[in-house]
C-alpha cells in the first residue's frame, strides 16, 4: 500500500507541474491568435460582441499572471477547456470529444493488435530459433525502421488508388452516408480504417516482436527455464514462465504507447485526411489554435499518466519483487 500511495503522491505532482507548464508555454509565444480574431470580426461584430469576445479570450484585461493562473484551474476543474480560435464558437471540449472516437478506435485497436501480434511472434521465434518465423525478422525490421507515413503512402498507392481495394481518405464517405448507428456507417467506417490500421500494425508490430524474442531468449537461459525443462514440464508450461518474466520489459513499452494513443498517429492521420486527435492537432499548430492547443496536450499528459500508473500495478502483479516495501 505504501508503494501504490507513494506513486499515486508523485503522479499528482507531475500532474500540477504539467499543468502549470501547459498554462506558461502560449503564453510565452510571441504573438497574439486571439486579438487577430478580434481583429477579423471587427467590421462584421458591434463594440458590445467586441468587447465580449474580448472577455471571453482575456485580452486586454488587467488581471495579472497569477489570477489568470488561479482563473485557468478554476475553469480547468469545471471542465471548461476555453473556445477554439479557428473554430470559433465551438468549444475545445466539443472538439477533443468529436475527434477522441476516431482515434481511440483507430490507433487503439492497432496499437492493441500490434502489441498482441508481435509479443507472440515474438516469443515463438525465440522459442524456434532458425525457423522460417526466427528468419523472418529481417523483412519485419524494414516496417520498423520506416516512418509510418512511408508506409502510409505505399499503402495508398498499392491497395487505394492501383488496386481500389480499399478508400484512400475520410473516417467514411462523406458525401452519402451521414454518422449513426446504422450497419451501413459501421462497415464504411470499417472499410475506412483499415488501410490506416494495417499500416500502424505493420511499422509497430516488428518492434514488438525483435524485443520480445531479445529478452525470451535472455530468459531462456535463466536456471529456473533450464531446471523446468529438465523436470520434463510441458512445453507450453515453460514458455509461459519464460514469456510471464520476459513480457514486464514490453509492459512498460505498451503502457507509453498506449498513453500515447489519445495524441493518434499524426502522420498516418494526415496521410488519410482521418478526422482523429492527431489531424486536429495538426489544423492548431498550422493556425496557431492556442486553447486546442493546450487541450490536446493536456488530455495527452492525463493519458500517459494514467496508463503508466496502470502499468505499475499490472508490473505489481507480474513481479512480486517490485511489491516488496523499500
Amino acid at each position: 500500500m505504501r508503494m501504490i500511495a507513494r506513486r499515486i503522491g508523485l503522479y499528482v505532482i507531475t500532474v500540477i507541474v504539467a499543468i502549470t507548464i501547459n498554462f506558461f508555454i502560449p503564453r510565452l509565444m510571441p504573438g497574439n491568435p486571439a486579438l487577430a480574431v478580434i481583429g477579423k470580426a471587427q467590421a462584421q461584430e458591434s463594440k458590445a460582441a467586441i468587447e465580449a469576445l474580448q472577455m471571453q479570450y482575456g485580452v486586454q484585461t488587467k488581471t495579472g499572471m497569477w489570477g489568470q493562473y488561479t482563473h485557468y484551474w478554476y475553469q480547468l476543474l469545471h471542465g471548461n477547456l476555453g473556445t477554439s480560435l479557428n473554430n470559433y464558437p465551438a468549444s475545445v471540449g466539443s472538439l477533443l470529444r468529436a475527434a477522441l472516437p476516431w482515434t481511440l478506435g483507430l490507433v487503439g485497436t492497432a496499437t492493441v493488435i500490434s502489441f498482441v501480434l508481435g509479443t507472440l511472434l515474438g516469443t515463438l521465434a525465440a522459442w524456434r530459433r532458425g525457423s522460417w518465423l526466427d528468419n523472418l525478422l529481417p523483412a519485419m525490421t524494414f516496417f520498423q525502421a520506416a516512418p509510418y507515413f512511408f508506409v502510409a503512402i505505399l499503402a495508398v498507392a498499392l491497395f487505394g488508388n492501383k488496386l481500389g481495394w480499399f478508400p484512400l481518405s475520410q473516417g467514411y464517405d462523406t458525401t452519402t452516408l451521414s454518422p449513426g448507428w446504422s450497419w451501413a456507417f459501421i462497415w464504411n467506417v470499417l472499410d475506412h480504417a483499415v488501410l490506416p490500421a494495417l499500416t500502424i500494425v505493420l511499422a509497430s508490430a516488428a518492434g514488438w516482436m525483435i524485443g520480445m524474442r531479445n529478452m525470451m531468449i535472455t530468459t531462456m537461459d535463466e536456471d529456473y527455464v533450464l531446471l523446468a525443462q529438465a523436470k520434463g514440464l510441458p512445453k507450453s508450461r515453460v514458455i509461459s514462465y519464460a514469456a510471464r518474466n520476459a513480457l514486464l520489459p514490453n509492459v512498460s513499452g505498451f503502457s507509453l504507447a498506449i498513453g500515447f494513443v489519445v495524441s493518434g498517429a499524426l502522420l498516418t492521420e494526415i496521410v488519410f485526411s482521418y478526422p482523429g486527435v492527431g489531424m486536429l492537432l495538426f489544423n492548431a499548430v498550422t493556425s496557431d489554435d492556442y486553447p486546442v492547443l493546450q487541450g490536446v496536450f493536456l488530455i495527452i499528459t492525463f493519458a500517459v499518466l494514467l496508463a503508466n500508473l496502470v502499468a505499475d500495478f499490472v508490473y505489481a502483479f507480474l513481479d512480486p519483487r517490485t511489491r516488496q516495501e523499500a
